[in-house]
C-alpha cells in the first residue's frame, strides 16, 4: 500500500508540476490525486471502515478550517479593492524605482506576515502589486518575492506560520525564545534574494497604475475607501488576538470579522442605486475570489493528510534519523522536504519522533524545525499556504517559478540556517 500511495503522490505531484505543458488543470489533478489516495487507502489498508471515516472527517475538519479562512480572507481583500482602499498606500508611494519598491514591498510583506500570518499577509501584498504594477513580468516577480518575505516572517513569529504556532501550542517554544532565536536566520532568508533582484532590477523604472489614472474610485467617497480598508486590514490584524481571547480556531475570528464588514457595508451603501451598489457588495465580491485555487488547496490538503494517515511521512522521518542520525541535517533535509509536501504534517511527524523529555522547550532542534519548515516551502510554489494563494492570485506558472526563483530561494534558506546555526554556537 505505501508504495502504491507514493506513486501516486509523485504522479499526481509531477502533473500539477506540468499542468501547462499537459495542459490539464491542476486543481482537476489535486482533486483526482487526493481521491485515488484516499480510495486505495481505504479499500488496501485503513483500517476498517468506521476508522478510515473518521480519519477522514478529521482530515476534512481541518481542511475546512484552512479553506474558511484563506476565503474569508480572499473576500475581505476583494471588498478593500472594490472600495480602492489600497490606493490609501499607493498614494504615498513616491519611488518610480523597481528595486526600490521591492525592498519595500519585501520589507513590509516580512514584518507585516509576522503580525497577521504569511497567508493573508500574501493575499493583502499581492492585491496591492496588482493596483500598483501594469506589466505581468513584474508582477510576477514581486509575487513571488512576496512568497518568500511572507514565509520568513512568519518563521520567527509564534503566530506567523501554521507550523510555528503549532509548536507553541505544543510547548516545544516559546514567544520570546522563537523570536530572539529565528529573527536573524528569517532575515537572512529574505536578504539574500531581495538583494540579488535588485541588481537584476537596477536602473528599471515604472508607473504606478494609481498614478497613472488607470484606477477611478469605482463611485465611493474618501470616507468610504478608508472605512473598507482600515477595518479590512484591522479585521486580519486581529484574528490572532481573537484567537488568544476566546481559543476559538482562526476561521472563526475571519468570518465573524467578514459579517461585521458585510454589515457594514450593506449599512453605508443602502442609500446608493442599485448599480452603484452591486459592484460595492460582498456577495459581488464573493464572485471574484478564485474559487479554482480554492479547489486546489482543498485537493492538495487532503491529498497530504492521506499520507499522513498512511503514517508514510511519520516513516520517512524514522528513515531519516536512522540512516543520518545527525539533528541539525536531518531538519534541513525536512526542510527541503516542505517545498514538496506541506509542512504541517512533517512537522506534527517530528512532534511525534521527538520528545520534550529528549529535547525541552526552546532547544536548538525546535526551534531549527521552526526556521526550516516554515521558509523551505519557499523554494517550490506549491510549498506553502502562501506559495499556494500567490499561484492562484497570480497565475504563477509552476516551471517559472522553479527555473526563476527557485534557486534565490534555496540560496536564502541555506543561509539563513547557516546563519541560526552559528548564532547558536555563539550563545551557547
Amino acid at each position: 500500500m505505501i508504495s502504491a500511495l507514493a506513486i501516486i503522490f509523485v504522479v499526481a505531484y509531477a502533473a500539477i508540476a506540468l499542468e501547462h505543458p499537459i495542459g490539464i488543470n491542476k486543481s482537476a489533478t489535486a482533486l483526482l490525486g487526493a481521491g485515488l489516495l484516499w480510495t486505495v487507502y481505504a479499500v488496501v489498508g485503513g483500517g476498517g471502515r468506521i476508522a478510515v471515516e473518521d480519519q477522514l472527517n478529521e482530515s476534512v475538519a481541518s481542511t475546512a478550517q484552512i479553506i474558511f479562512f484563506l476565503m474569508g480572507a480572499m473576500t475581505i481583500v476583494e471588498v478593500i479593492a472594490a472600495h480602492n482602499g489600497f490606493e490609501i498606500i499607493t498614494s504615498r508611494i513616491r519611488t518610480d524605482r523597481l528595486s526600490s519598491l521591492l525592498w519595500l514591498i519585501g520589507l513590509v510583506t516580512f514584518f507585516l506576515s509576522a503580525v497577521l500570518d504569511n497567508l493573508t499577509t500574501t493575499i493583502v501584498m499581492v492585491a496591492l502589486t496588482r493596483k500598483l504594477l501594469e506589466s505581468r513580468v513584474d508582477r510576477l516577480l514581486f509575487a513571488a518575492m512576496i512568497v518568500i518575505a511572507a514565509n520568513a516572517g512568519g518563521a520567527f513569529s509564534p503566530i506567523g506560520d501554521v507550523t510555528t504556532t503549532m509548536l507553541w501550542i505544543g510547548g516545544q517554544v516559546t514567544p520570546l525564545g522563537i523570536v530572539k532565536s529565528t529573527f536573524i536566520a528569517s532575515a537572512l532568508n529574505l536578504l539574500v534574494p531581495l538583494v540579488w533582484l535588485t541588481f537584476e532590477l537596477r536602473g528599471r523604472r515604472f508607473q504606478s497604475l494609481s498614478a497613472s489614472g488607470d484606477v477611478d474610485n469605482a463611485g465611493t467617497t474618501a470616507f468610504e475607501r478608508h472605512l473598507m480598508f482600515w477595518m479590512g486590514l484591522g479585521i486580519l490584524i486581529l484574528v490572532p488576538v481573537f484567537k488568544g481571547v476566546t481559543h476559538l480556531p482562526p476561521f472563526m475570528g475571519i468570518l465573524f470579522g467578514l459579517g461585521l464588514l458585510w454589515l457594514v457595508g450593506e449599512i453605508v451603501h443602502r442609500d446608493k442605486a442599485p448599480e452603484q451598489r452591486q459592484p460595492l457588495t460582498l456577495v459581488a465580491a464573493l464572485t471574484r475570489i478564485d474559487m479554482s485555487s480554492v479547489v486546489f488547496f482543498i485537493g492538495i490538503l487532503l491529498a497530504v493528510a492521506a499520507l499522513e494517515h498512511a503514517q508514510l511521512l511519520r516513516a520517512l522521518a524514522a528513515w531519516l534519523d536512522h540512516v543520518i542520525g545527525r539533528k541539525d541535517v536531518i531538519v534541513l533535509i525536512l526542510g527541503l522536504l516542505s517545498a514538496i509536501i506541506d509542512n504541517v504534517p512533517l512537522v506534527a511527524a517530528t512532534m511525534g519522533m521527538y520528545s520534550l523529555a529528549q529535547f525541552p522547550p526552546d532547544s536548538f532542534q525546535w526551534e531549527f524545525i521552526a526556521y526550516c519548515a516554515g521558509t523551505g516551502g519557499s523554494i517550490l510554489i506549491i510549498g506553502s499556504a502562501a506559495g499556494v494563494a500567490a499561484m492562484g492570485l497570480e497565475q504563477i506558472h509552476f516551471i517559472w517559478y522553479m527555473r526563476k526563483i527557485g534557486g534565490l530561494a534555496l540560496a536564502g534558506y541555506l543561509a539563513g540556517a547557516i546563519g541560526y546555526i552559528a548564532q547558536y554556537q555563539l550563545v551557547h
